[in-house]
């Protein structure tokens, strides 16, 4: 709950009259118009089909979306969040831990079918049980202007699941980022999303991390990826996948064209599934972001990956952070790019690898041909403190001591780098302009760390927003 005085709805001292009983599932919407004692009349040519959206509009005139709100809550029995009350004319409201329960959420839903100001609700940690989904589903059949909502750890269950999957699979919603995190779904629960997204291709990021899914909700998940033609990120992260779930969910995206996120972090793919992942890698081409952090994948899973990397063309990051995996399998990984013309890799996160100064040379020859790459190690074995410090000293702040030393401006400095002294160039082109250069001198480490601070997505260097008066 918010930390303000919670707000008692403002109702002048009226005789209140009981409403009558209703089925909460048919007229969820309208049952906030008990309470009203304005009433329009409806234009002839309206169709009786529209009720419920006609009675929501009507609610909007003539009590407006606070006053809407607050009968909601005094409908269900709640006190009013006084957070939800100063923002709802806002696009985005963060209600997370505010203990709303399934009453509480179905009043934020009640106000919200009419409210065209919120795009993403933030619901997490409320308690909203089976109820309160279905009061949110049933809002948003009715709301077009919300895209993001994140109901996690509400331990929703199969249940929650169940209601989910049914709304999803109508295809009717503007939803299009749903965050489903910490929900206790098991193996069943992924059979039902299996069912929803082989449907569904409106929603384009899906969270379902933190759950309880196994190989059994493997094979589910797989077989929703080789069909679903809608999402463009999910995360699978803190599950319980394995060897079988594991080649499973790999042989859905062997067949997935739209998927570019995917994130499978701390669960149990093993060397295995590293093979199949290799395999996805040789074929697939949509994927551009890969997180398999703390899988239990050693060397002879990089080797695999390796295999694939050879051959992608899409992949841009790649991390395996918390694998056992040492400097070898880091030197396999840098070599498959190398072996690739066509590598569109910028980052591999190995940060938990110590790395010798011969695997540093070879990463400077990589990143010679592939000057985008930046590979995260832990550190350089035999490195001081003092000469790992001069290794990454900012490349910034040298070439601005430079160009106070000599009068000139930091961009003259770059402009001096292009032979026909124009403010862009080719990263490519850049890369070996400031290796060449002695001017200020630089190890490979600092020119990328150039590159990143200097290069836009069209793979161009780009000097003009740089200060041009003199120091």
């Amino acid at each position: 709950m918010d930390n303000d005085e919670p707000l008692e709805p403002e109702i002048k001292d009226e005789p209140e009259t009981e409403p009558a009983a209703r089925n909460s599932d048919e007229t969820f919407y309208c049952e906030a118009e008990a309470s009203v004692a304005i009433e329009k009349e409806k234009p002839g040519g309206e169709s009786s089909e529209t009720d419920l959206e006609i009675e929501d509009t009507e609610k909007l005139f003539t009590t407006g979306q606070r006053e809407l709100y607050l009968e909601a809550c005094k409908l269900v029995g709640v006190v009013p969040v006084s957070y939800f009350i100063r923002n709802m004319e806002e696009s985005y409201v963060n209600l997370n831990h505010h203990g709303l329960g399934p009453s509480g959420t179905k009043a934020i839903a009640i106000a919200l079918v009419s409210n065209t100001s919120v795009v993403t609700l933030e619901l997490a940690d409320n308690c909203i049980m089976e109820e309160g989904t279905l009061s949110l589903v049933q809002m948003l059949q009715e709301n077009y202007y919300l895209q993001d909502l994140n109901i996690s750890n509400n331990d929703l269950g199969l249940k929650g699941a169940s209601t989910i999957s049914e709304f999803l699979q109508r295809n009717t919603s503007s939803l299009l980022n749903l965050q489903l995190s910490g929900n206790n779904f098991k193996d069943e629960s992924a059979e039902l999303f299996c069912q929803a997204f082989s449907a569904n291709y409106r929603i384009k990021t899906l969270d379902l991390s933190h759950n309880e899914f196994s190989d059994k909700g493997g094979e589910h998940l797989g077989q929703m990826l080789a069909l679903n033609i809608g999402l463009q990120s999910l995360d699978l992260s803190w599950n319980q996948f394995h060897t079988q779930g594991a080649v499973a969910l790999c042989n859905g995206l062997r067949a997935n064209v739209t998927l570019q996120k995917l994130d499978l972090s701390m669960n149990g793919f093993g060397n295995e599934g590293a093979t199949a992942l290799g395999e996805v890698l040789r074929l697939n081409n949509s994927l551009v972001h890969i997180d398999v952090s703390s899988n239990d994948i050693s060397n002879e899973g990089v080797l695999k990956i390796s295999k694939g990397l050879e051959f992608n063309e899409s992949l841009k990051v790649l991390k395996l952070f918390l694998n056992p995996v040492s400097m070898d399998g880091a030197t396999l990984l840098i070599l498959s790019i190398k072996r690739n013309p066509k590598s569109k890799m910028e980052e591999i996160d190995i940060s938990n690898v110590l790395v010798s100064e011969q695997f540093v040379k070879i990463l400077d020859g990589v990143c010679a041909i592939h000057p985008q790459l930046d590979v995260t190690y832990k550190a350089v074995q035999g490195f001081s403190a003092k000469k790992e410090l001069l290794l990454r000293t900012n490349p910034m702040k040298l070439i601005q001591s430079y160009a106070d030393q000599h009068q000139i401006t930091v961009i003259d400095f770059f402009k001096s780098l292009n032979p026909n002294g124009r403010m862009m160039m080719s990263v490519g082109d850049f890369w070996k302009a400031m290796i060449q250069q002695d001017k200020v001198p630089m190890n490979p480490y600092q020119v990328r760390e150039l590159i990143k601070k200097l290069a836009e997505k069209t793979g161009m260097v780009n000097f003009s927003f740089l200060k041009t008066e003199k120091r």
